[in-house]
């Protein structure tokens, strides 16, 4: 059974879907609340305090990416995002604006199962590395969940964190974006570097001085990502 203090709020405009995902989620034995447009999935958001949002796109009154943005102005509960295509330009938007992950439709319900139970263990583990790592004036306190760039406190989304702290204790080596999804998202041979690559993306608009000219988080071509020892 799921060890959870809140609900999974599902937010999906199509009732056959809603009740599928329902009886999916209650037989993982998570508690189950509903939105069916976008106005209401912010509302519940608001009033219940979910743990985790699985949040359709194509939504009546707000567009999904609409509750995507406002919901994450004001919250870090991990959110993923339902699109019935896979190359959507609306994913990648998603993914930009703070979702922690995605899935298209149709999909299998023991892989949505999976990436819901990998983000709230993600969410609910809070660290065992007590070690502080700096590179530049950048200062990252895994086990208390703070980033500081010189005197200011850097405000991450869970997932955004993650990634920075596995770049820093793995500090001047390169990591693939298959080894981030696996060690970060905690996909087996995972293949698809968008997700990844929205995060590197969001990161660099809160770390770097000059994100179009990263200097902390450094493309090597060809390998994948590393926190810059000599910034």
């Amino acid at each position: 059974m799921a060890d959870m203090a809140g609900p999974v709020l599902i937010v999906e405009d199509d009732a056959d879907v809603r009740a599928m995902l329902r009886v999916l989620l209650e037989d993982d034995g998570y508690s189950v609340i509903e939105a069916a447009d976008g106005e209401t999935a912010i509302a519940r958001t608001v009033s219940e305090h979910p743990d985790l949002i699985v949040l359709d796109l194509r939504l009546p009154r707000r567009h999904g990416l609409e509750v995507c943005r406002i919901v994450r102005q004001a919250s870090n509960v991990p959110i993923i995002v339902v699109s019935a295509q896979a190359d959507s330009a609306d994913v990648v938007a998603a993914l930009e604006v703070g979702a922690d992950d995605y899935v298209t439709k149709p999909f299998v319900g023991r892989e949505l199962s999976a990436r819901i139970r990998a983000l709230l263990r993600r969410a609910s583990d809070r660290g065992s590395v007590h070690e502080l790592f700096r590179v530049g004036d950048l200062e990252i306190r895994p086990a208390d969940g703070v980033v500081r760039k010189g005197t200011d406190t850097i405000q991450l989304t869970r997932t955004e964190f993650r990634v920075l702290c596995e770049l820093a204790e793995h500090m001047g080596a390169v990591l693939s974006r298959d080894q981030l999804l696996e060690r970060v998202w905690g996909y087996e041979g995972g293949d698809d570097s968008r997700t990844v690559d929205a995060h590197i993306r969001r990161l660099r608009t809160k770390i770097e001085d000059d994100p179009s000219n990263p200097r902390v988080l450094v493309t090597v071509r060809g390998l994948g990502y590393k926190l810059g020892v000599d910034a």
